[in-house]
């Protein structure tokens, strides 16, 4: 007890006014530059506000302002794409994407314009691109940008009959959309653009309209798989065709071309027995006579008898020459 009085009194002759005001002194200094200073990520943009007014954004990096308060600063993510998700939650992505097992039918659930009942899943990507706006002109951003969604979505359905969503409208409503979200958000100055719109899954109701769905894409894979066989006979058959074409065309050019050179040459050749025969009718006659005779009766070594004499015609051999 005597000890816990000395300490009192050592404590209370070392705090001299002058001690204490140092000791605010430090303190103020301490939380001055403690709140100086503000750090903004790569991909943020910071917001300042003066009093509680807008004075000014900066950019990623180590930067000053007024302590005490005096000067804010609300770190605005610009550089990353932020998504939405309707219809499901992802609880976990990665390679294995764990799904919420809670339902979420009251933002998928919605009316075609043949007054269908589809369920449509999708995601919207987008970014901020005006930091200001989105701290300021909107009181709930999320909310708005998820209602302005739904709204937009569920009059694209709307408009198109269930078959359409189904199908071949998927990539219009996912175009449309995008461009009428973004329509919304550039008249409600939110500060942000929408990257992209994705529908993720599509069902029809249960009963006929499904079975009928189930009808419709077997007939189409039917279809393109007819296509396929259809395509890959013709690339089959076309090729060997147009070949086997082009083969007759020039075996008869060819041909053509023999025939052709052939009777140039019977002709020259006629021609220039012609010309001997005017010069000596009598020896060409002859000399025709035999290479004719020779030419009929070519059956190698077959020798001829005259059956009114009794020797050999003059020419035996006649494949060698006439002997």
């Amino acid at each position: 007890m005597t000890d816990n009085v000395i300490d009192l009194d050592q404590l209370q002759k070392k705090l001299t006014p002058k001690s204490i005001v140092a000791i605010i002194i430090v303190i103020f200094l301490i939380i001055a530059g403690l709140s100086s200073f503000y750090m903004v990520d790569q991909k943020e943009e910071a917001v300042i506000l003066f009093m509680g007014e807008f004075s000014r954004i900066t950019g990623p990096g180590l930067h000053f302002k007024l302590p005490f308060g005096i000067e804010k600063n609300y770190n605005v993510p610009t550089q990353r794409v932020l998504n939405e998700e309707f219809g499901f939650r992802t609880e976990r992505a990665g390679v294995n994407t764990v799904y919420s097992s809670r339902n979420y039918s009251s933002e998928s659930v919605m009316l075609t314009g043949d007054l269908n009942i589809v369920d449509v899943s999708w995601i919207i990507q987008y970014k901020i691109v005006n930091p200001r706006a989105w701290l300021f002109n909107i009181d709930n951003q999320r909310k708005t940008i998820r209602d302005i969604s739904q709204s937009v979505i569920n009059n694209l359905v709307g408009d198109r009959t269930v078959f359409d969503v189904i199908g071949n409208e998927r990539l219009n409503i996912e175009s449309k959309g995008q461009i009428m979200m973004n329509e919304f958000f550039n008249l409600y100055d939110l500060g942000v653009n929408v990257t992209t719109v994705k529908l993720q899954n599509i069902e029809p109701p249960k009963g006929p309209v499904q079975d009928a769905f189930e009808d419709v894409n077997k007939a189409i894979q039917d279809r393109s798989r007819l296509i396929d066989t259809g395509k890959e006979s013709y690339n089959r058959a076309i090729p060997k065709a147009r070949g086997q074409a082009q083969q007759t065309i020039e075996e008869a050019e060819g041909y053509a071309i023999e025939k052709v050179n052939k009777a140039k040459g019977d002709i020259a050749r006629f021609l220039a027995v012609f010309g001997e025969y005017r010069k000596n009718p009598k020896i060409t006659r002859t000399r025709l006579y035999y290479e004719m005779f020779e030419e009929i009766f070519k059956t190698g070594e077959t020798e001829f008898i005259d059956k009114m004499l009794k020797n050999f015609v003059p020419f035996k051999s006649l494949n060698k020459g006439g002997e």
